[in-house]
């Protein structure tokens, strides 16, 4: 991707960000970025396809996150924590608005990205779930697909509800609950050791 089409990208993402998509137009994009219609269109054929690349721009760089976390050679449980933070960081920068409007006015662009997002919570959850069986950490027994999908399921709904508030999803307390409520369905013996021995050092990351 080009720097100028990349600019432009996370300009917008920054305006959809804060003001929503619906009330954003090509025209908004133009004046905010100080250039020319013309040039957004040079770029983008129309909104449908600029609030594509943006949304593409956020998986992507959601996966890139995700690609870091799985190479800095931690074990399953130690993985999975840094995985629930970066989550916690999402919903710090989430704006409801965006998705209610992506839903409700691009309904086939919404669930292209969300069978793409889909596609990649299940992979990586997956991948952790088989990495802690290697290890030992987590219950050799478990179903690794019904259990990647209910964790998949959870965090889905988490983003498309209003139930909690954003206060909430973004506390400690309420990540702490989400992160043990998993962790206590999966964790071997020697899992649930390493995780009371290590719980506090998880903890301060977060301060």
């Amino acid at each position: 991707m080009e720097s100028k089409t990349l600019h432009i990208l996370e300009q917008v993402r920054k305006l959809y960000q804060k003001y929503g998509i619906k009330s954003i137009t090509m025209d908004d994009v133009a004046k905010n970025l100080n250039i020319s219609k013309k040039t957004v269109y040079e770029h983008f054929k129309d909104k449908e396809d600029l609030v594509g690349n943006v949304m593409m721009l956020e998986h992507e760089r959601t996966c890139g996150f995700l690609s870091g976390i799985e190479g800095k050679n931690l074990n399953a449980i130690e993985e999975l924590f840094e995985v629930y933070k970066m989550i916690n960081g999402l919903f710090r920068d989430y704006n409801p608005s965006m998705e209610f409007d992506i839903r409700k006015y691009y309904p086939k662009l919404s669930l292209k990205i969300k069978e793409i997002r889909r596609k990649g919570m299940l992979e990586s959850a997956l991948n952790n779930l088989d990495k802690g069986k290697k290890e030992g950490l987590y219950r050799k027994e478990l179903n690794a697909m019904i259990i990647a999908k209910l964790h998949v399921f959870r965090i889905e709904n988490l983003f498309e509800n209003d139930f909690f508030t954003l206060e909430e999803l973004t506390s400690f307390k309420v990540f702490h609950e989400i992160f043990i409520y998993h962790l206590q369905g999966v964790l071997s013996h020697d899992g649930r050791a390493f995780f009371d021995a290590n719980f506090e050092k998880f903890r301060a990351t977060l301060v």
